[in-house]
């Protein structure tokens, strides 16, 4: 996109931030990890790995912008081979912007779904994960749907990656850095 008043300026790559860096807060009383931060791919996956200061119960809040171009309409959460998500009464999963969450047996992935983050908008989200380690780590995948779909054949293609898991893609490791309150 060029500039009407200065010719040949482009200012294309210059209109939304890029390469926005995650960053936590641990509360150690309250055993609360707060993360933020900004997705601006839609190649790959994210894999975030967080050193905390001790390993165990934590919940975890997160926020973060989605820079792309494309609506998410499901996000997915895999945890590493140390770490399960909490599954019961008193840990909330939630997102202010999906509807519906689905989760392995195993609790080792968690899908949040029925609903949108469009591109610019922030997504929060907030489930507790138990870890055997201090520096747990997980992945985290977005589905868009291809605008060449119906909306029927988008609904299925949604079930079907709820049920069995989205597709891994190349990754993109971030190491979080963590500042620890309380």
């Amino acid at each position: 996109m060029s500039s009407p008043e200065f010719a040949g300026l482009d200012v294309s790559t210059r209109v939304r931030a890029r390469d926005i860096q995650m960053a936590g807060v641990a509360d150690l009383r309250r055993r609360v990890l707060m993360i933020s931060g900004a997705i601006d791919t839609t190649d790959y996956d994210v894999s975030v790995g967080v050193n905390l200061p001790e390993p165990g119960r934590w919940q975890i809040i997160k926020s973060e912008t989605n820079l792309t171009d494309q609506t998410w309409v499901a996000i997915q959460v895999v945890t590493d081979e140390n770490s399960t998500f909490v599954n019961d009464e008193d840990n909330l999963i939630l997102s202010r912007q999906f509807a519906k969450s689905f989760m392995t047996p195993d609790q080792r992935r968690l899908t949040l779904y029925d609903g949108e983050v469009r591109p610019g908008e922030s997504l929060l989200k907030m489930y507790t994960l138990e870890t055997s380690g201090r520096r747990p780590t997980y992945a985290y995948s977005r589905y868009s749907p291809i605008s060449t779909d119906t909306a029927e054949q988008s609904t299925q293609k949604l079930e079907e990656l709820v049920t069995t898991g989205m597709p891994q893609r190349p990754v993109v490791e971030l190491i979080v850095p963590v500042t620890i309150i309380g």
